[in-house]
């Protein structure tokens, strides 16, 4: 066994050679045997225990066993005490979910703050048909019927070659103690459900299943292979990025076989679970939009536009000092005072002429006509101003619909202002009241930075 794990090691995971690994170790049967057995092969390995508090006295007698491994083989072992079922709870979720974004958030930083280069799990034959299974049963793509990777990022998997009974004769055989879990004897669990219920039956149907279902998995690889390649051809016609948002091209959706087929491949990363109301944008009318938790997807005119909801509330109020020079938050700007050198008449005719007709994204501003702080903040409710070239005032959601900004537009437009008064969509429009005139003595110009986030022109 030792001999081909290294074998399978140096064939496929050549790079984890002579690096810091971190076994993630139970104390469980699988976890342990890798353990004694990358030992003897001489990485360089540490140990990361959990303890989730789930089966009292038991949990904290699985810790020792480990600290005490780790002791007699002299390597360094960590271990964390989790409160997993008040984790779950506070989260909503169930306690197994709780235990692995808990023992997976905990393993990555200990490896930042141990240097470690790779994760490595235990996880083998057996563990990757029980996940399709599980996966099958509650419904899934080809992602989740592929079964678990063998790499994920600094996550290494090197033990799927083996089977849970091969790796019971090898801890036999060699007298290797290990800790037996009684609830994996529990049909309490889905996995435990379908390990000592469904595997068995299914078995008895096929007593190859094993050789069978590695022989579909790698079938299903190589079509999952052809699909990422169309997916990512598709990606590359469809998709453009805009200030940071993924705009996906409708008409080009529309044309294809199974438009909600493509939509799932492409956007799945990102928590959607409504895949029939992820489709309907399609036809649904401007400003209809579907939600996940990290992600809104949001139907403006020819595309659809996936941006990320806010973790935490947005700035939307900020005021900027007279002798402020430059800002970074919310929005980067710069400001520059100049005094008009007021000469002959022509000279002044000329001086304006270079600073009145700024572009959109540039204003300059007659300095006496302002009062500092200056308020930088998002649109209210009646805010209304007088867009420059027009001979009176117009509410600032008429200005938008006029422009047509789409619902993500309006939200990220920022508006400066002196007191009560608009002085600027920003990078759209100036107020009328505030521009340069002839009598104009000294001004104020700000220009934002290319990552201030402005809204792409429509055109």
């Amino acid at each position: 066994m030792k001999a081909e794990l290294k074998d399978h090691i140096n064939s496929k995971f050549s790079f984890i050679n002579d690096k810091n690994l971190l076994i993630a170790i139970s104390g469980g049967i699988d976890s342990v045997v890798l353990t004694h057995l990358l030992y003897k092969l001489n990485f360089k390995i540490s140990l990361a225990h959990c303890n989730f508090s789930l089966r009292g006295k038991e949990s904290n007698e699985d810790e020792e066993f480990v600290k005490e491994l780790g002791e007699s083989l002299k390597i360094p072992t960590y271990s964390v005490k989790f409160e997993t079922e008040a984790y779950a709870t506070e989260k909503g979720i169930s306690t197994q979910m709780a235990a692995r974004e808990l023992r997976y958030d905990w393993f990555q930083k200990i490896a930042k703050e141990k240097n470690i280069d790779y994760i490595i799990t235990a996880h083998q034959k057996d563990d990757v048909l029980e996940t399709f299974l599980i996966n099958f049963t509650r419904g899934t793509g080809l992602d989740g019927l592929t079964g678990i990777p063998e790499i994920q990022g600094n996550i290494v998997r090197p033990f799927m070659i083996f089977l849970r009974n091969e790796i019971l004769v090898y801890a036999t055989r060699k007298k290797i103690q290990w800790r037996e879990d009684r609830t994996n004897s529990s049909i309490r669990y889905v996995r435990n459900k379908i390990r000592h219920k469904v595997v068995p039956l299914l078995k008895e149907l096929n007593p190859n299943l094993l050789d069978t279902f590695y022989n579909t998995l790698e079938n299903l690889k190589g079509s999952q292979q052809i699909v990422k390649d169309r997916i990512q051809n598709i990606k590359e016609k469809s998709i453009s990025i805009v200030n940071k948002e993924l705009h996906l091209n409708i008409s080009i959706l529309k044309k294809l076989s199974n438009p909600k087929i493509y939509l799932f491949e492409i956007l799945k990363e990102y928590g959607f679970t409504e895949w029939n109301d992820v489709a309907d944008l399609l036809d649904c009318q401007s400003g209809k939009q579907v939600f996940s938790k990290t992600h809104r997807l949001l139907k403006d005119r020819e595309v659809l536009i996936l941006s990320d909801i806010l973790k935490q509330q947005e700035i939307d109020h900020f005021e900027i000092s007279e002798n402020t020079t430059e800002i970074n938050v919310p929005i980067t700007l710069k400001f520059e005072t100049a005094a008009i050198p007021f000469d002959t008449k022509n000279h002044q005719n000329k001086v304006l002429e270079e600073i009145i007709f700024d572009d959109k994204n540039t204003i300059s501003i007659d300095f006496d006509k302002i009062e500092f702080p200056l308020i930088l903040r998002k649109r209210q409710k009646g805010d209304f101003f007088f867009p420059i070239g027009l001979n009176g005032k117009k509410k600032i959601s008429k200005f938008f619909k006029d422009e047509k900004f789409s619902l993500i537009d309006k939200e990220n437009a920022w508006l400066l202002c002196s007191k009560n008064d608009i002085i600027w969509v920003v990078g759209e429009r100036l107020d009328e009241r505030f521009k340069v005139i002839k009598s104009t003595s000294k001004i104020l110009k700000i220009s934002p930075k290319s990552e201030d986030g402005s809204r792409e022109s429509k055109g």
